[in-house]
This record gives C-alpha cells, sequence and structure tokens, in this order.
C-alpha cells in the first residue's frame, strides 16, 4: 500500500472530496468548475485509458504523482514534465501576525478569483475556495493577500492559494498566513503538506523556515488528447499563466506554491 501523498489526488477525490469529483471507472477528476487535478486508480494501463473519458478542458489534467506519469493511448503529454518536491509540517515557527487577518467566505470569492489571476499562485477556479478554508488581507475593501486549503486526503491538509498583491509584497502576509493555515491544519489532528517546484531553491528555504521538511519528490504531468494539445494553455514556464473557464494557470504565486497547492 502506497502512502497517501504518494498518489495525493487520488486519496483526496476518492475519499474526503469525493463529493466535488468526477469519476468514470478508474480514473478521478476534480469537478472542472474546482480544478484541473485528476488521477487512474494505478500506473496499469487500464486505469489511465480511463483518464480518456474525464472531462478535458483546454487546460488539460493536471496529474501529481511520485512516479511520472505515462499518458494512455489516446493522450499525450503537454510540453513537459515538471519536477517537483513535496513538503509537509510537523510543526510550524509560531509568530503572531502585525496584520488583521480575515476569514474568507464565499462573498469574497470574485475577489479571490481576481486576486490569483493577477498573481498567478496555481490553478485557481470559480469554486475552488470551497475546497477547504481561506482566510486572507484587506485593504480597505481591497483583498490584498490570501491563503488556503485545498486537497484533502485522509489525515492531511494541502496548503494552497497563497498569494498578495504586486502592491503590497514584501510585508510578511504570505508567510503569516502560511503559518495561520498550517497551524490549524496541525491542531484538528491532521498534517499540513505542499508542492513547489524543484528548481525554486529560495522558495523551498522560505518553506524550511517556517517549519516545512521534503517528503518527496514529486512529478507534475499535464496530459491532454492530441486533438487538443495546441489549445492547452495551463501548463508552460513557470510564471506563464493562463486564464480559462475561470482558471489561473501554474504560476508562483507569492512563495511558489503550485496550484496542487
Amino acid at each position: 500500500m502506497t502512502h497517501p501523498l504518494d498518489r495525493p489526488i487520488w486519496s483526496a477525490l476518492t475519499t474526503r472530496q469525493a463529493d466535488i469529483a468526477e469519476r468514470v471507472g478508474e480514473a478521478v477528476r476534480l469537478k472542472p468548475e474546482y480544478g484541473v487535478f485528476a488521477a487512474a486508480a494505478d500506473a496499469s494501463e487500464r486505469s489511465r485509458i480511463a483518464l480518456n473519458y474525464l472531462d478535458i478542458g483546454p487546460e488539460g489534467l493536471w496529474c501529481v504523482e511520485r512516479d511520472a506519469v505515462e499518458p494512455p493511448p489516446g493522450m499525450l503529454v503537454v510540453h513537459h514534465r515538471a519536477p517537483c518536491v513535496q513538503m509537509v509540517a510537523d510543526h510550524v515557527v509560531a509568530r503572531r501576525p502585525d496584520f488583521e487577518v480575515l476569514r474568507l467566505s464565499e462573498e469574497d470569492a470574485p475577489a479571490m478569483l481576481e486576486l490569483a489571476r493577477m498573481t498567478e499562485p496555481g490553478p485557481f477556479f470559480e469554486h475552488t475556495p470551497r475546497m477547504g478554508k481561506f482566510i486572507g488581507v484587506k485593504a480597505k475593501d481591497l483583498l490584498i493577500a490570501m491563503a488556503g486549503e485545498r486537497l484533502r486526503p485522509e489525515g492531511y491538509t494541502e496548503v494552497s492559494g497563497v498569494c498578495t498583491h504586486p502592491d503590497f509584497r514584501g510585508r510578511g502576509f504570505a508567510s503569516g498566513l502560511m503559518r495561520i493555515v498550517a497551524a490549524r491544519i496541525l491542531a484538528r489532528g491532521e498534517v499540513p503538506f505542499l508542492h513547489s517546484y524543484a528548481e525554486n531553491a529560495r522558495t523551498i528555504a522560505l518553506y524550511e523556515a517556517l517549519g516545512f521538511k521534503l517528503r518527496s519528490t514529486m512529478t507534475l504531468t499535464v496530459l491532454t488528447k492530441p486533438e487538443l494539445g495546441a489549445s492547452v494553455t495551463g501548463h508552460g514556464a513557470v510564471g506563464h499563466g493562463a486564464v480559462g473557464h475561470g482558471a489561473v494557470g501554474h504560476g508562483t504565486g507569492d512563495y511558489g506554491v503550485i496550484g496542487f497547492d
């Protein structure tokens, strides 16, 4: 039996978050209004072929696993596979924020999507805020920073959506919000985790300073069908975000947390 974080998407979407997933046989994906993440039951060709029958939008299907996902017959890998690191925290370095932290609600969803489009913290869709608890910072009525939760395998919760408005960076908002999100996950008896591109040494060092440590190397693979390959916009070089179906393509956000962030 593999560790649930070796295949976090499958682990989450077949257990605690099955209600926001679409499943076809041995394959599953987030409902399109929530995100682009998908997984097959295992590495067998029979299971991977089922990925063909999921709803595949212009962003493709994003697979995050310890072992690289091979495209099944009828699909191809878009651009390249991205090496990532997966980090977990059994504690967080406590520090009281010197700014007001607000709990974000459904009413804040449009502002959250706007901030994500501006900063590209990772794939962020209309209903992504419904995947977990989000907190933020506002300047008057403007949302200037946020952080929250996304994938939730049994016993674990992913820290995601970490970003700060470009005009308000360098003030500790992102790190302060990450500490709070991670501490709340720990307080309810779960383990916070996140992903980052392996090449982001500075980003990884920042996570380590917050209390996160390397658990495993991972691979992001974006799959699509040949007839859709030219139109896939959700994957590319870091920082090349894309907006489509209310989604933000992966970027670096404030600290480079990947949006399976």
